[in-house]
């Protein structure tokens, strides 16, 4: 008998007197026909070493970290204390509040299963990229099933896939991620490489033209500057000229002779304007001269710049085209096999279904054969044998008819001639032309009622009926008698 007190990770678990089924508390009093223990609370950590198998047939080893302790309720509490607490199953020894070898023990084996469940019906892709979906979906079917014994999942941490012994497969896949950014790391420093010699080359050009362009202003600028020191030559010796002129003048009209000098110093004049014209016209061809051989250098140095660039893209566009076209013939080829996989399935699941299509209609055919002629057989014990049936059918299906009709068509349009020869005693007589054929018609019943007789075959109703006793038999609306 006391009063005890719990600590504060753990709870008192009492049975006995006063109590239908046990007591969940922090503290009580425990009397003497009561037994108490205490469970505890916290969670405890184990990790596990799961070999699995994908939906793919592919074997990988899944390390996991959980974490898992009783769920801090009444109910989830009482659970537990009664299943998992006190002596193991398979143990003679008390367990105790930090041991709890057994429970991880059915924890191991429930994660254990239910992750092989949701691993077997995923591939390996949907584990890798949808990680968080499977961490969840093992969590939620775990917990599901440590309900049950009050337990609580507080933690699960699912650590990298690593292969089994003998599998080589993330290996293979670690490289095959590794070779690809190697490669595209080296496609990105060749289309940098390429983007920056195309930009320097460009540089460039744009330097020789500007260049070539300041250089041909100074040309312009030098020959409009020797332009003018030329029209300021030719303006200092004009004004010379008219000096001298107005000298001459004087010593002309001293000496008498003005008109004369005028006139030559008028032609002086103008063999000098025709001179300095001249000059100016050259220094002008000049300098179109120049400006035309600077402007064929220039293009000279950008046709040469663009076949450069050219031959560059054509080699890239080249080498672009061959690197695509050995892409689409793989694609190509992956594809025509899937196609050909695939039409190769649709044509068996097609013959087979036209054979069963086929046998079920053989099968329905056969029936209705059967069946039909069954039908006949009882229409022929109705109708009075084989020959009541035949008569049936050939009436129900017009043969009299369509042989009448074939009969006429045959014989339509032979206008027959009959010549009748009469060698009885009547010989010679000509009173009664249809004497023979009236003897023909009169031996017809006697011979089928003879065959009749012989061989249970009638004759069809439109020729002849049988009698009974008589041998009577009607041809062609005449009642006649055997003998007669």
């Amino acid at each position: 008998m006391g009063y005890n007190i719990s600590d504060a990770n753990s709870y008192l678990v009492i049975t006995g007197g006063g109590i239908p089924d046990i007591k969940i508390v922090k503290k009580a009093w425990v009397w003497p026909w009561q037994k108490h223990s205490r469970i505890s609370i916290s969670p405890f950590d184990f990790e596990i070493q799961l070999q699995a198998m994908t939906i793919e047939k592919l074997q990988f080893s899944l390390p996991a970290v959980f974490t898992i302790g009783p769920a801090d309720d009444v109910d989830s509490l009482c659970r537990y204390a009664k299943i998992l607490t006190g002596k193991a199953a398979n143990s003679t020894k008390q367990v105790t509040t930090t041991g709890r070898n057994h429970v991880q023990d059915i924890v191991k084996g429930i994660i254990e299963g239910e992750t092989r469940v949701i691993v077997s019906s995923m591939t390996m892709e949907e584990i890798f990229k949808e990680r968080e979906v499977f961490k969840t979906a093992v969590i939620r079917n775990v917990q599901k099933e440590l309900d049950q014994f009050g337990l609580r999942i507080y933690n699960a941490n699912v650590k990298e896939l690593q292969d089994t012994p003998g599998s080589e497969y993330f290996t293979f896949l670690s490289r095959k991620a590794h070779e690809g950014a190697s490669n595209q790391a080296k496609v990105d420093v060749a289309n940098a490489m390429m983007m920056g010699n195309i930009g320097e080359a460009e540089k460039r050009g744009k330097t020789r033209q500007e260049i070539s362009k300041i250089d041909a202003a100074t040309a312009v600028l030098e020959t409009q500057r020797k332009s003018e020191k030329a029209q300021a030559d030719a303006q200092l010796a004009t004004t010379q000229i008219n000096l001298d002129m107005g000298i001459n003048l004087a010593k002309i009209e001293a000496n008498r002779k003005a008109e004369s000098k005028d006139a030559e110093l008028q032609r002086d004049v103008e063999i000098q304007r025709a001179q300095t014209e001249l000059e100016a016209r050259r220094a002008t061809d000049l300098v179109h001269a120049k400006i035309e051989r600077e402007s064929a250098q220039q293009e000279a140095d950008a046709k040469f710049y663009g076949d450069s660039k050219s031959a560059d893209g054509f080699f890239y566009a080249q080498k672009q085209k061959a690197e695509a076209s050995y892409l689409a013939t793989v694609k190509g080829a992956d594809a025509l096999v899937y196609q050909q996989r695939q039409e190769a399935e649709a044509s068996f699941y097609r013959a087979t279904k036209e054979a069963e299509a086929a046998f079920v209609a053989k099968q329905k055919e056969a029936a209705g054969i059967t069946e039909l002629a069954k039908a006949y057989e009882h229409m022929s014990s109705v109708l009075g044998g084989p020959q009541g049936l035949l008569t049936y059918m050939m009436l129900q299906n017009n043969t009299h008819e369509k042989l009448a009709k074939a009969n006429a068509q045959a014989i339509n349009g032979l206008q027959p001639k009959i010549t009748v020869w009469n060698t009885g005693e009547n010989a010679g007589a000509s009173g009664d032309a249809a004497a023979p054929i009236r003897n023909i018609l009169q031996s017809l019943p006697p011979l089928l009622s003879t065959i009749n007789e012989q061989t249970g075959i009638a004759p069809p109703s439109w020729l002849a009926k049988m009698g009974g006793q008589q041998d009577v038999v009607k041809v062609k609306g005449e009642k006649m008698v055997n003998g007669d």
